[in-house]
């Protein structure tokens, strides 16, 4: 049991969530209302920085690092791991409109939509997206 406590603390440090964010996610599986979903945050290629942040509710796959954060869990595959290890997700509500943003320590620039970004390693190559910066 005390193995199983600190697994949950060592992987709350990998992604963390505002309590705006994490109310965010709950009404969105309640919604669905599937006790196997949770929130997929995943990278892939892409975006005017080279890397791009993607999330979607899924259910957990083989491989996968499982963060519990209270009443949900959150899904994270190896490869992205890397890249958003440390990071912060946030819910934002503005005039330029709404959604996840994530707070990534390892990203050394970002695209004006806060959607790319590419790290210290040269992790992906700049390309264009449809966000107008």
């Amino acid at each position: 049991m005390i193995e199983q406590n600190q697994q949950s603390a060592i992987d709350a440090t990998i992604v963390s969530m505002t309590p705006v964010a994490a109310e965010k996610v709950r009404e969105l599986l309640k919604q669905e209302n599937d006790p196997g979903l949770g929130l997929r945050i995943f990278v892939a290629g892409g975006g005017c920085s080279g890397l791009q942040y993607g999330m979607t509710l899924d259910e957990e796959q083989e491989g996968d690092t499982v963060i519990e954060q209270g009443d949900f869990r959150v899904f994270v595959d190896d490869m992205s791991l890397s890249y958003i290890n440390g990071s912060e997700v946030d819910y934002v509500d503005s005039l330029m409109g709404a959604g996840f943003t994530v707070n990534n320590p390892n990203a050394v620039s970002s695209c004006g939509c806060g959607h790319s970004f590419k790290t210290a390693d040269g992790g992906g190559e700049a390309r264009g997206c449809a966000c107008g910066h």
